[in-house]
């Protein structure tokens, strides 16, 4: 079961969510985070995806600041370049501000057991871990996040479980930046990075010029199973 909700900012605004449910209608609840392409086809995937296994996602629409209702196609030359010119355009404060509202939403939802986590990609990975150091998610985690190398000074925040999948082959995270986070993070009882040897940027996106499947259902079954851990269901 999927719809589109809305959701209330804490400055005043509304914006757009994808939510999906469970059969049963009822489950912890999962934010799931855009990469720069909006809530288009493969993050509403990722949400049912979740659905069936038993949780509540919800994929908030974070580019409404810039232009509400973002749905870009990855694979193609003008999906791309639009992508790129709302993710210069991203305040990343005001997204962790509206994910916090997400939060705030998902906990009171109908059917969610009070227990909330987070799942994002690209953007949506440095969100996560953002997420992980701002707020009082239950557990989050990040998939090739971009930029993170650049905010470890957050890292003495983090109370809740956080897991990191890094594609050691990353176009977008160099090896430097790759050793930033394991010399910040390794030693943090509450994270968990798992290293995905010549995976690039984005290995787990279906139909995605670098996806992998092997590599994409290993990530994928360690964060259900890290999920199930830390929320139930």
């Amino acid at each position: 079961m999927s719809e589109r909700i809305q959701i209330a900012s804490r400055d005043g605004g509304q914006f757009a969510g994808y939510l999906a449910r469970p059969k049963s209608g009822k489950g912890p609840g999962v934010i799931v985070i855009q990469e720069i392409f909006g809530i288009n086809a493969n993050v509403r995937a990722v949400a049912d995806r979740l659905a069936d296994e038993g949780f509540v996602a919800l994929a908030p629409d974070l580019f409404w600041r810039q232009e509400p209702g973002v749905d870009l196609d990855s694979q193609t030359e003008e999906g791309w370049k639009r992508a790129m010119e709302l993710y210069q355009g991203f305040d990343v404060d005001k997204g962790i501000e509206d994910l916090i509202a997400t939060l705030d939403h998902l906990r009171k939802l109908d059917g969610v057991n009070g227990k909330v986590g987070c799942q994002g990609y690209c953007l949506g990975g440095l969100l996560a871990y953002l997420m992980a150091t701002r707020s009082d998610i239950d557990a989050a985690i990040g998939y090739y996040g971009v930029g993170i190398d650049g905010k470890l000074d957050e890292a003495k925040n983090i109370r809740k479980p956080l897991m990191l999948h890094i594609a050691q082959a990353d176009a977008f995270v160099d090896a430097t930046a790759q050793k930033k986070i394991h010399d910040a993070l390794d030693g943090n009882p509450n994270v968990t990075i798992h290293d995905y040897p010549g995976m690039d940027h984005a290995f787990t996106r279906l139909n995605g010029q670098h996806y992998n499947k092997e590599a994409a259902d290993l990530a994928n079954g360690r964060s259900l199973e890290f999920l199930r851990k830390h929320l139930g269901a």
